[in-house]
């Protein structure tokens, strides 16, 4: 599987401080996201490492560890500078640099992940790759949680937080993206979509969670 691309790397790199500033408190803004967050919390403290996958700055992983009792989070994300903002806001949290579509770690490695907004980079034709790569190194039974963007459109942006940047980003709809955990071979697949929260807390686009299992 080819590695996400090197223009996604650099320009996270370049955005990484202004993004972090501009993010960091996102998640109080968002009742849904805590109540979603709870209930992946629920189903896997206790039961080993929680994984914040493409955790940018690492405000959803802190979330989980501040808010809702998970204790073994850790974060990972292709830009280094994400890592390094990641590092500094939250140094109770460990934060190692990786590509979700090729995780250096062994099977079964953790009890459940958190996907937030990250397979938005992923063109559809390796997302289910991507999602078997993730199930790979969850532990049998345990849980994915995953949001993204509704929607049918890849849009392309040169610029972000006023830097020269070339990156895609790609919508899904829930059908689809339930289709495309079957072929990667997860069950209990459950959707819950909502409207945006008001424009200045978030980009205008409903949004999408779900909740996958890995077989026992």
């Amino acid at each position: 599987m080819e590695p996400i691309s090197a223009d996604i790397q650099s320009g996270y790199d370049k955005v990484a401080k202004t993004y972090a500033q501009e993010f960091i408190n996102e998640q109080a803004k968002k009742p849904m996201d805590h109540e979603m967050l709870q209930r992946f919390s629920d189903e896997v403290c206790g039961k080993g490492i929680v994984c914040d996958l493409g955790c940018g700055p690492g405000q959803v992983g802190a979330w989980l560890n501040e808010h809702c009792g998970v204790k073994d989070v850790i974060g990972i994300d292709l830009s280094e500078r994400f890592i390094e903002e990641a590092r500094k806001l939250h140094p109770k949290i460990g934060y190692i640099q990786g590509d979700m579509l090729d995780l250096d770690l062994p099977d079964n490695s953790w009890a459940g992940v958190v996907a937030f907004y990250c397979l938005i980079h992923i063109p559809h034709d390796q997302i289910v790759a991507a999602l078997a790569e993730i199930k790979r190194v969850i532990k049998p039974g345990g849980v994915l949680l995953l949001t993204f963007h509704i929607g049918t459109d890849i849009v392309h942006i040169d610029k972000f937080f006023e830097q020269d940047v070339s990156m895609d980003f790609v919508m899904f709809q829930p059908d689809e993206m339930e289709g495309y955990l079957k072929q990667a071979g997860y069950e209990n697949i459950e959707t819950t979509v909502r409207a945006p929260y008001a424009p200045e807390i978030e980009h205008q686009s409903h949004r999408a969670y779900i909740f996958a299992r890995k077989p026992q």
